[in-house]
């Protein structure tokens, strides 16, 4: 066989070895395609949410903490956990506060122009679609399906929203003789709800892109924090960073 002949040869089967894998194993394309470190995620058993974060589960995954985007609120330190179990998805929100800056008393109301902290899911970083959940210290919720088109951005309500669709959530305001110190949000994400978005449920070994992140409006304007490396909004999917699910 000539030289080029082989070489030739030697890269369509490389390619069909390649191939297969990702067809096997779709989490090693995600994971090529991460930003900055991955945070490992740990798998526990199913358990009900408080707002309060204190079910042993919790031991089980460290804080990880949120930096801040914008000038105010030097004080408020924000941080999550985040466990996954055969149902679905934890993920606790802890933040220092000294009041609640929002008006809004409805579900899918537009909370993102008040206080709450935000998750995104990108479950396939090959596709410029992605979840979106927001929840305020009024425990109100914003639940959105994301696509991201050439940066034209829309939001879409789930449909049937209901049963073991439901978003688990609770929130806790921790208060004390000066007044309000800080508030916390617990949610629960079930499989149901995130289905047919591929690489759901997760496996131990699966790879998502993800971001976690807190809206505050005390200082009289937006103050932003993000766990991911983003610039200037929290739909810059591609700078969002990696969760592997153990």
């Amino acid at each position: 066989m000539p030289f080029f002949s082989l070489i030739l040869f030697m890269m369509q089967r490389i390619t069909l070895v390649i191939s297969w894998m990702l067809v096997l194993c779709p989490s090693l394309l995600f994971a090529f395609q991460s930003n900055g470190d991955t945070l490992n995620v740990t798998s526990v058993s199913d358990f009900k949410v408080t707002g309060k974060g204190d079910k042993p589960q919790w031991d089980s995954a460290s804080w990880v903490s949120l930096t801040k985007l914008d000038n105010g609120l030097e004080d408020y330190d924000t941080r999550y956990k985040i466990l996954y179990s055969k149902k679905g998805i934890y993920v606790l929100f802890s933040g220092k506060d000294k009041k609640i800056t929002s008006t809004y008393q409805n579900d899918f109301d537009d909370l993102y122009n008040a206080d709450v902290f935000e998750v995104f899911f990108h479950t396939n970083p090959a596709e410029p679609l992605y979840f979106e959940y927001e929840i305020s210290a009024l425990n109100k919720e914003l639940v959105l399906l994301i696509p991201n088109l050439d940066g034209k951005i829309m939001g879409w309500r789930p449909w049937h929203y209901e049963k073991e669709r439901l978003v688990q959530k609770a929130v806790n305001i921790v208060k004390d003789s000066k007044g309000m110190q800080s508030w916390t949000a617990e949610c629960f994400f079930p499989y149901a709800l995130l289905q047919p978005l591929q690489a759901t449920p997760p496996k131990k070994g699966t790879v998502w892109n993800a971001n976690f992140c807190r809206l505050d409006y005390d200082a009289g304007h937006m103050v932003k924090w993000s766990w991911s490396p983003i610039k200037v909004t929290f739909h810059e999917f591609k700078a969002f960073k990696s969760i592997r699910f153990q």
